[in-house]
């Protein structure tokens, strides 16, 4: 497994992350959800990646990953679902963060992201003060923003975070010339979320999604070349042609895994492919008409 820095935030995480989205509910049992998180570490992939709103995700990570603590990179998102006060508050990112210390049964988590914060809280300030003041009492290492655009943007420029999970894939590169330029610039690390783009081209006809729906209709218009596995195609192009130190991509089944696996292990794409990939979204990237990132 490659493993790369994250920015200046001292962390390395695997190239390939997991998302621990798909293990939050009953669909997946508890043997079958310990199973596949262990398979997670022993295969070396060093970052897990969950959330207040992924269901049973951060329980299940406490309960099967508790004693394998010190293998992994820890990162989760906050901001809303917490009992007895309003989501988007100072209260509410404090005590966020300490409901996933108890649930995951860590002392100290490694990064957590205000998840999707509207810009108008993120400018108010309260939820990013409660994120450093969680850091400054040992809670956190890496105070970090998950989400695109505008939001993406102010993030970067208030240089209160250390680190951006971002929507990065084939069908989702408006973040990769200015965006990534820009965290470097200020130090982030990068994180590139829904590398896959919902794997669209498994599709016939568009998917009534919202987001998924907009990336089928993208790589419609795209008109790419075709290629003997997609999904291998747009894991390494997000993950080694992005700028991200790490591609999260969430599974309940251990074949799936083990291809994501397989695609990394081929390493960066060839030249030409890349540019074909990133020339055919260009092509829609001015303008009124622009794609923007997806949430």
């Amino acid at each position: 497994m490659i493993h790369n820095p994250l920015g200046r935030t001292g962390l390395q995480v695997s190239a390939l992350g997991f998302g621990a989205m798909h293990i939050n509910d009953e669909r997946t049992t508890e043997a079958e959800a310990g199973a596949l998180l262990n398979r997670v570490l022993d295969a070396g992939i060093t970052l897990i990646d969950t959330a207040r709103g992924y269901g049973l995700s951060e329980a299940r990570i406490g309960r099967h990953l508790a004693h394998r603590r010190g293998e992994f990179v820890l990162s989760t998102k906050v901001g809303y679902g917490v009992e007895g006060v309003p989501d988007w508050t100072y209260d509410c990112i404090v005590r966020g963060v300490e409901r996933a210390l108890a649930l995951m049964k860590t002392d100290v988590l490694d990064i957590v992201h205000l998840h999707s914060c509207p810009l108008p809280v993120l400018q108010q300030g309260d939820v990013t003060r409660a994120l450093a003041d969680c850091r400054a009492a040992g809670k956190l290492r890496v105070a970090a923003y998950s989400g695109d655009n505008a939001e993406a943007g102010f993030a970067i420029a208030s240089g209160a975070f250390g680190c951006l999970q971002t929507s990065i894939s084939l069908c989702d590169q408006a973040h990769l010339q200015a965006r990534a330029a820009l965290a470097d610039h200020a130090g982030l690390g990068v994180i590139a979320k829904r590398p896959l783009a919902g794997a669209v081209w498994r599709h016939a006809q568009r998917p009534g999604d919202f987001a998924e729906g907009q990336y089928w209709d993208r790589f419609q218009a795209m008109g790419l070349p075709p290629q003997d596995d997609w999904a291998g195609v747009a894991l390494r192009f997000a993950a080694f042609h992005a700028g991200a130190a790490s591609a999260i991509v969430g599974t309940a089944n251990a074949a799936h895994l083990r291809r994501n696996l397989d695609a990394i292990a081929q390493g960066p794409l060839p030249a030409a492919l890349v540019c074909t990939l990133r020339d055919a979204f260009g092509r829609h990237g001015h303008g009124q008409e622009a794609w923007p990132g997806l949430i």
